[in-house]
């Protein structure tokens, strides 16, 4: 019973003492002047100096953080490298626990120092990846009641996970992930200063640069930590920058004069090939297109993990060019080397020149019999074997023996003549058919591809731009 009346002095004493000390740490300061040198001189001798350790009593208490930042300008977006170059002015907000001072006694209510008198917080970007090149900034303010803001550039050149499949229609979104570099969230903890509207709202009214992106949204959130990863985590904030690309100038440049290009190729069917040299025309297409992709390759962005569907559509036009140009050599090939061929194939001619020519409107009026009547009177009987005859009446006028003169028999002379001259044009006939069919078979054939062309550009032209539109919507509805 003594020991313990021996030992309650001593921990009133202690007690006495840890209060003391308390309350000196949390004491108002004392200005000798309310002048700037004399809340510096307090300033000096209760917290300058003091940057090793964090601004608390108790050092198992966190200090809180506020953390906000306002987007001046979107410098550059690297698609090849996956980086984003942009300029911030970041701002954090934090207390000094014990520090305040009387703004009267004083004689301000805030102050100014150098930066390298006070505990700072090592707040980074997780994203960063490059050296910051800013001008450096060596000031900060204290307010009367222990407020310290300390705003600061940052020219943050971040990683970024570019996705240009939908190019020049694309959307990106781009993070940064601001946390302590060493202090865990037992010691830091970081809170958003302002809503995340607010900081798109002041990015867009302050932002300088108006290049190919702009900025469409800003989204924020800071992901919850498990107890049992409190000892290693690091608190963090998440801000999702949403850019979207200023696409007139690649629809101008290299969508619009691409289209331009396969309607003039798609018009040149209806040049006739044995009057026109269509084939040189649609080189000298082929090769202007060439040109123009070769001189507007700057503009399209280079990656690795994705194809940009532009080029997916610049190669269909190109594709589409040669196989047209490959068409119009198979044609010509058809109409002017008909003579070296021999008959055409039935099956061929049932095919192309029955049912394919009926159903491109191509299908060849039959040639109108020519009988000539009065011709064929003259000619004697006995030569008259292979003729078919036009009129029944013709053979009553044949018959006819009572009109026999001398001028009739001087035209059976002529006759026969005619018909001798008739039995060698008919031994030419045939081959002059063939070459006839030989051409109508390479209209049809003309015509038929033809409708396919159209038939395809409109099928992929028409798929092209749903993805485009489909990739947008999805992109757009992650904003």
């Amino acid at each position: 019973m003594a020991s313990l009346l021996f030992a309650r002095p001593q921990f009133i004493i202690c007690g006495l003492i840890i209060q003391s000390l308390l309350m000196k740490s949390t004491e108002t300061l004392s200005c000798s002047e309310p002048t700037t040198d004399g809340l510096l001189t307090a300033l000096k001798e209760n917290i300058f100096g003091k940057t090793e350790i964090r601004p608390v009593i108790n050092l198992k208490s966190p200090t809180n953080i506020n953390v906000t930042f306002t987007l001046y300008g979107i410098l550059d977006v690297d698609e090849k490298a996956q980086k984003l170059n942009t300029f911030l002015w970041v701002n954090l907000v934090w207390n000094i626990e014990g520090l305040s001072w009387d703004p009267v006694e004083c004689g301000t209510d805030r102050i100014s120092i150098p930066r390298k008198q006070l505990w700072r917080p090592d707040i980074v970007i997780n994203e960063f990846i490059d050296e910051n090149k800013v001008p450096d900034t060596y000031y900060l303010y204290i307010e009367y009641a222990g407020r310290v803001m300390d705003d600061f550039p940052f020219h943050v050149i971040s990683s970024c996970n570019l996705d240009i499949y939908t190019f020049p229609f694309d959307i990106q979104n781009c993070t940064f992930t601001f946390n302590s570099y060493q202090h865990t969230v037992l010691d830091v903890h970081l809170s958003f200063a302002e809503p995340v509207e607010e900081a798109f709202k002041n990015s867009l009214n302050v932002m300088a640069t108006k290049g190919e992106w702009e900025l469409v949204d800003m989204l924020a959130e800071k992901p919850m930590i498990p107890p049992q990863e409190m000892n290693t985590s690091r608190d963090t904030l998440t801000y999702y920058i949403v850019l979207r690309r200023r696409a007139t100038l690649y629809v101008v440049n290299l969508l619009i004069p691409s289209c331009l290009l396969i309607t003039v190729d798609l018009f040149s069917f209806l040049l006739p090939p044995q009057n026109v040299d269509r084939s040189a025309f649609k080189m000298t297409l082929i090769l202007g297109y060439t040109v123009f992709l070769l001189l507007m390759n700057d503009l399209l962005p280079v990656t690795g993990n994705s194809l940009p569907l532009i080029n997916a559509f610049f190669s269909l036009c190109l594709a589409l060019m040669v196989a047209s140009l490959l068409e119009t050599i198979l044609i010509i090939n058809i109409q002017c080397g008909s003579t070296h061929y021999g008959p055409l194939p039935q099956w061929v001619k049932t095919l192309f020149l029955n049912y394919v020519a009926k159903l491109v409107h191509l299908s060849k009026k039959p040639n109108e019999q020519y009988c000539d009547s009065e011709a064929i009177s003259l000619v004697p009987i006995e030569h008259r074997t292979d003729i078919k005859h036009c009129d029944p009446a013709v053979e009553n006028t044949q018959s006819d023996a009572a009109f026999k003169t001398p001028a009739l028999l001087e035209l059976r002379k002529i006759s026969h003549e005619l018909l001798s001259i008739r039995q060698q044009v008919h031994k030419h006939l045939p081959a002059d058919e063939s070459a006839d069919e030989w051409m109508h078979l390479g209209q049809v054939i003309d015509r038929l591809l033809f409708c396919l062309y159209i038939a395809f550009l409109s099928i992929s032209f028409i798929t092209i731009v749903a993805f485009w539109l489909y990739w947008y919507k999805k992109n757009a509805s992650l904003i």
